[in-house]
């Protein structure tokens, strides 16, 4: 019985030295009723600090008008600088390699320019199959532009085995396939459907063995997964802050470029303004001479009140600390799984396509209905449920540690089972 879980849930929760963040984030509400929020891996929720840090760069606009970009304890000229702390220890970098920026599409086009350059019979690139569209369509217009066929050069990879399932040896073994034909591998931290981890060590090291480079789609695995991509000498990465790192729909992107390559200011790019020497940007001398940083990628000056709003969700992880929240999430996600697996209608109706191993995962279970359509989800919706739906048949749940609870998890799957024995099959 689902309800047996409940004084479990309650117990942890009550022992939870990560339950007091909680009450630092707004939840939805429905009909004067707080919902239950498991939908962290589409939009993170408000941090209660974010309205003070964006009020504070207002009022430094309408204070100080331009000069708030000289002026001021945190110059908007350097704002960007505010952030890469928080960002280098989410992502195990180095503060030169990190840099708060653009969007996740536009930083993913300026790594590729200067990391996708086909020459010869080294010309293709490896995805995995069902690839966000974000990384899809920029592999395959940076194939046109470089006048290819994506037909032939965009490579996409499926298990052998027709599961949703693509072990870290295949895809080694692909990279070694393809040989001197690999120009790039570009795999996301986590898959967004299916909610997998993919060993990004391991992955560079086989496209690094090759001749090859890796870039990594980082967009559900920062804030969610340490990672250490300084150690694992990936090329590149990027990713947006609006989902696990609760910085506001739409808010600034990411960058990280691996010291080794950062520190070249040779390497092909696209060129902007902002990416070099700063010392001597506003002489107007038309010199370029890029930033020895991931700084020499920007392109113009920051988003100011977006790049407020991230700050103010990063020094909420500061304070919580990531391998803390990832203990907990492992706990979380561990519980839900085993609430579906031991009720006889969830497991006979519902099939998790993410991997079972906490090792491979990260806060979100992908739940595939095996005999209902919508309607469950439909059903969940009416009862004050936010989770995501993605075609066909999938619900992505997604307990984030920092602002759910154990109760929750426990009261999702006890509506859920309502749902499945209400909800008639297809």
């Amino acid at each position: 019985m689902i309800a047996d879980f409940l004084p479990k849930a309650k117990a942890l929760d009550k022992a939870d030295e990560l339950s007091s963040y909680r009450k630092a984030f707004s939840f939805p509400k429905k009909e004067g009723k707080r919902c239950i929020y498991l939908c962290g891996n589409s939009l993170g929720l408000q941090p209660s600090s974010t309205q003070n840090y964006v009020d504070k760069e207002l009022n430094r606009w309408r204070e100080r008008g331009v000069e708030g970009h000289f002026t001021g304890d945190m110059p908007w000229v350097e704002y960007h600088h505010n952030s890469k702390k928080q960002l280098a220890s989410l992502l195990g970098a180095l503060p030169e390699e990190v840099s708060a920026m653009n969007n996740l599409t536009s930083n993913l086009h300026l790594a590729m320019i200067s990391f996708y350059q086909p020459k010869e019979k080294r010309t293709k690139i490896l995805i995995e199959k069902g690839a966000f569209p974000s990384d899809y369509y920029a592999a395959y217009s940076q194939i046109e532009l470089h006048g290819m066929d994506p037909a032939t050069e965009l490579i996409e990879l499926s298990p052998k085995d027709g599961s949703n399932y693509l072990p870290i040896t295949e895809v080694e073994d692909e990279i070694e396939r393809l040989g001197d034909e690999l120009a790039l591998v570009l795999f996301p931290g986590i898959q967004y459907y299916t909610g997998q981890y993919f060993d990004l060590r391991r992955i560079t090291k086989a496209a690094h063995k090759i001749g090859a480079l890796a870039g990594f789609d980082l967009a559900h695995a920062i804030g969610n997964m340490p990672m250490r991509l300084h150690d694992a000498k990936a090329d590149f990465a990027v990713w947006c802050s609006y989902k696990y790192l609760n910085s506001g729909p739409g808010s600034v992107g990411g960058l990280f470029i691996h010291q080794t390559h950062a520190q070249n200011q040779k390497m092909r790019r696209l060129s902007g303004w902002w990416g070099h020497d700063a010392l001597a940007r506003f002489k107007m001398g038309n010199e370029i001479n890029p930033i020895p940083t991931v700084d020499g990628w920007q392109l113009s000056n920051s988003n100011i009140l977006s790049q407020a709003a991230h700050l103010a969700a990063l020094e909420v992880f500061q304070k919580a600390g990531l391998e803390r929240l990832r203990d907990k999430s492992v706990q979380m996600t561990g519980m839900l799984e085993e609430i579906i697996l031991g009720s006889k209608s969830l497991k006979e109706n519902v099939e998790i396509i993410t991997p079972s191993n906490p090792d491979e995962r990260g806060c979100q279970l992908s739940l595939y209905l095996v005999n209902h359509g919508k309607g469950v989800f439909d059903y969940l919706t009416e009862r004050k449920v936010i989770i995501d739906w993605r075609e066909p048949n999938v619900m992505r749940v997604a307990p984030v540690p920092l602002y759910n609870s154990f109760e929750e998890v426990v009261l999702f799957a006890a509506i859920l089972e309502q749902a499945i024995d209400y909800v008639k099959p297809n």
